[in-house]
């Protein structure tokens, strides 16, 4: 099996997609393998094979991986590690859709650290992280209030994050970065974890954020751009 990205479903196809309750143990719902640069995080711009998976529960008003919501290929646990292990590279990404949804997820992730290979998971943070493995590296998504989903963070998560934790705000405005600093400042997050900020594409220009970031006095904190949105057309699929 080697890089697995399938094919466009019209919208209104979409309902013909197998769901997760008749996905079977040992498999997953797979979106799409495929080897790239690692666009964001402290790991940008390392090589690194991506494991996305299908659905995810939230609808962020500004989502770009709204492709990964209802469709994938029921994939073996198995074959998906054997496909990541085939392209020899030492960092690994599970993202989605949001990964934590399928249960078969934790114990890839268990495989795919004992293979020897750097782990990142990419989840909302909607999600109870204490049972990811240790030697993955979180990379956690506080929603801000202009995604629409601010309500369904679950907090209790910034209790248990390990120190190699990275926790990230997208911001779609003002607004959203008020908000930010706020969440940083009120539990230290900046002190615990690596914190990242970001813009949302096309909403809000990077110069404006790094504006506020800098009047903020918040020098541990860390802008980053969309690496791949920048090196390929932003809709690009599969980069």
């Amino acid at each position: 099996m080697t890089a697995l990205t399938l094919p466009t479903t019209p919208a209104d196809a979409l309902h013909r997609t197998t769901p997760l309750h008749a996905v079977a143990p040992g498999e997953l719902l797979i979106h799409e393998i495929y080897p790239s640069v690692q666009g964001e995080s402290t790991y940008a711009g390392l090589p690194c094979v991506f494991v996305r998976t299908s659905v995810c529960d939230l609808r962020c008003s500004w989502c770009d991986t709204a492709h990964a919501f209802n469709r994938g290929e029921r994939t073996t646990r198995a074959a998906v590690l054997a496909a990541v292990l085939a392209f020899d590279c030492p960092l690994v990404e599970v993202t989605g859709g949001e990964p934590l949804l399928q249960a078969e997820v934790y114990p890839l992730m268990v495989e795919l650290a004992d293979a020897g290979k750097t782990v990142l998971l990419e989840t909302s943070g909607a999600h109870d992280v204490s049972r990811v493995d240790p030697r993955v590296v979180i990379v956690m998504d506080l929603k801000c209030p202009d995604s629409g989903e601010e309500a369904r963070n679950y907090w209790p998560n910034l209790d248990v994050l390990k120190p190699t934790a990275e926790v990230k705000f997208v911001i779609a405005s003002e607004r959203d970065w008020r908000w930010s600093e706020a969440v940083i400042r009120a539990h230290r997050l900046d002190e615990r974890f690596a914190v990242l900020v970001s813009c949302v594409f096309g909403r809000v220009e990077p110069r404006h954020l790094v504006e506020w970031l800098l009047a903020a006095k918040l020098p541990r904190v860390r802008l980053q751009v969309q690496l791949h949105k920048v090196i390929w057309e932003p809709t690009t699929r599969g980069v």
